[in-house]
């Protein structure tokens, strides 16, 4: 069975090899009518470039990027995370085989890659590069090696930003992630396995794959996966690297693979640069991700649905819930099946889930609807979600929530959230992420329910915020927390700075 494996090098080295190879027919010209005078046309043979011009395009591509492409070396500290134990087991003397519900994570090291997008110092890497990082460096193209501050990370989207102090540093040129197609070449650059810079070639197998591999980060609370496909040979350690098209020009960022081994089979994926532009313009203005919100809960259309719904063809995204905010203020229900945003055609959930992304809070949206058969459109006014991705130190001036000082992310829980992520409770304040470098980190867990904060009751988000306002660096921050699993906990810890 395929595994999806993120492309995080260990710190031990493991070496492999894979070889690719291409093949090209050549189509002679039809026969000639020698009674007629046409102009003479190119054969076929003629426009297919020939292993010497590919050969530059690829030589070209490759020297244009990677005085930008940067290896990025982690050590995380030891930690205690939560751990489950299993039901038959609570309350028996066996419990204590599975930490009393926690275990400790000892320290450890490990590399992926990353590019640098300033010239000032920013690098674009992933979230899952970084997100227990105690400490991170980045070694440069010319051998320096600096330290890196973590700006922010998303993990809906596996997106991360880091700063190192320098000037006049060689940038990447990003490029057009919706330019691509199916067929496209495509160059991966990075440092696999920790060996040194590595430029490995292949096509666009697919565009808008979902794996489901977002969603297991338990800190990712809006998944969003929309990820280009390639057969360029990524392994672990290119994660966080950039993959460009011929002109040398960034169209992603290669973040996992499909594998039945945890190495190379064929099967790359990168998050589009468009995407990954948009998340780190807000993660460095912001240092966090403002992410548009319409209020619906959808999934692809099967055949099933293209029948009930009496819809043309299989495609687009069906509301299979009731909707709620914008999209019930415009008139959107239960049973519609949005088909379009701003005349762009939604293929399915991604599709949709992606085109939301590249809009802001507050911008209106027009979507044209199927409801049993009719065509319908409707103009939305996007809100923003109250889902923050934890994020790390931001710029100073900055104007996060003031959650940001209590170094973690929190939601309102309604019926439907609590269907949604499966809590066992369906009213409160769940913590949605954890700052991995902040005072947190240790003791709390996305799916944690706020009871007090500072000995004062917390029924919404607006009592966290309020507390948190009130909060000066340094000062004391006691919470009572309860586990998904019942189990109640009193965590202390000191605002960040």
């Amino acid at each position: 069975m395929n595994r999806i494996r993120k492309l995080v090098a260990p710190g031990a080295l493991v070496v492999g090899m894979g070889v690719a190879a291409t093949g090209m027919e050549l189509f002679r010209d039809p026969l000639p009518d020698l009674g007629a005078q046409a102009p003479q046309q190119p054969s076929v043979a003629a426009r297919i470039p020939g292993p010497e011009s590919l050969s530059a395009a690829f030589r070209n591509a490759s020297r244009s990027t990677l005085p930008a492409v940067v290896y990025v070396k982690y050590e995380t500290a030891a930690r205690t995370v939560a751990s489950r134990v299993p039901d038959q087991f609570r309350g028996t003397p066996m419990e204590q085989f599975f930490g009393g519900g926690q275990m400790t994570l000892p320290p450890e090291e490990g590399s992926g890659s990353g590019f640098i997008i300033s010239e000032d110092g920013y690098v674009l890497t992933n979230n899952h590069v970084v997100a227990n990082a105690s400490r991170v460096t980045v070694v440069l193209a010319d051998k320096r090696e600096l330290s890196a501050k973590v700006v922010g990370r998303d993990p809906n989207t596996d997106i991360a930003v880091l700063k190192v102090d320098a000037e006049g540093l060689p940038v990447a040129q990003l490029g057009d992630a919706e330019a691509l197609q199916t067929g496209d070449w495509v160059l991966a650059l990075g440092y696999p396995m920790s060996l040194g810079q590595t430029t490995t070639a292949g096509i666009v197998s697919a565009k808008g794959r979902s794996l489901g591999i977002v969603q297991r980060d338990r800190s990712a609370t809006a998944p969003l996966e929309h990820f280009i496909q390639t057969d360029a040979a990524v392994n672990p350690g290119n994660s966080g690297g950039p993959l460009v098209d011929l002109n040398g020009r960034v169209v992603g960022v290669n973040t996992a693979i499909a594998s039945p081994t945890g190495f190379y089979a064929g099967y790359g994926f990168a998050v589009p640069i468009d995407m990954a532009k948009r998340v780190a313009d807000d993660l460095i203005r912001y240092g966090q991700v403002h992410r548009p919100m319409l209020g619906v809960a959808i999934r692809g259309v099967t055949t099933a649905d293209a029948e009930v719904f009496r819809l043309p063809s299989p495609s687009g995204a069906v509301v299979y819930t009731e909707p709620t905010g914008p999209a019930k203020a415009a008139g959107v229900r239960m049973g519609d099946v949005i088909v379009a945003v701003d005349g762009q055609a939604v293929g399915d959930d991604g599709d949709l889930k992606a085109a939301l992304a590249a809009k802001r809070p507050g911008e209106r949206v027009t979507l044209d609807l199927v409801r049993y058969g009719e065509r319908e459109r409707v103009a939305v006014k996007l809100a923003e979600m109250e889902l923050r991705a934890a994020s790390n130190d931001a710029p100073a001036g900055d104007d996060r929530e003031p959650t940001a000082r209590l170094g973690l992310s929190v939601m309102q829980v309604t019926p439907e959230v609590a269907r949604q992520y499966r809590l066992p409770f369906q009213d409160g304040v769940v913590i949605t992420a954890v700052d991995g470098n902040g005072p947190a980190a240790r003791s709390l867990a996305g799916g944690m329910r706020i009871e007090r904060l500072n000995g004062r009751e917390v029924r919404s988000v607006a009592d966290v915020r309020a507390e948190a306002a009130r909060l000066k660096p340094g000062q004391v921050v006691s919470l009572v927390v309860r586990a998904p699993d019942g189990q109640q906990a009193i965590v202390n810890y000191r605002a960040r700075g």
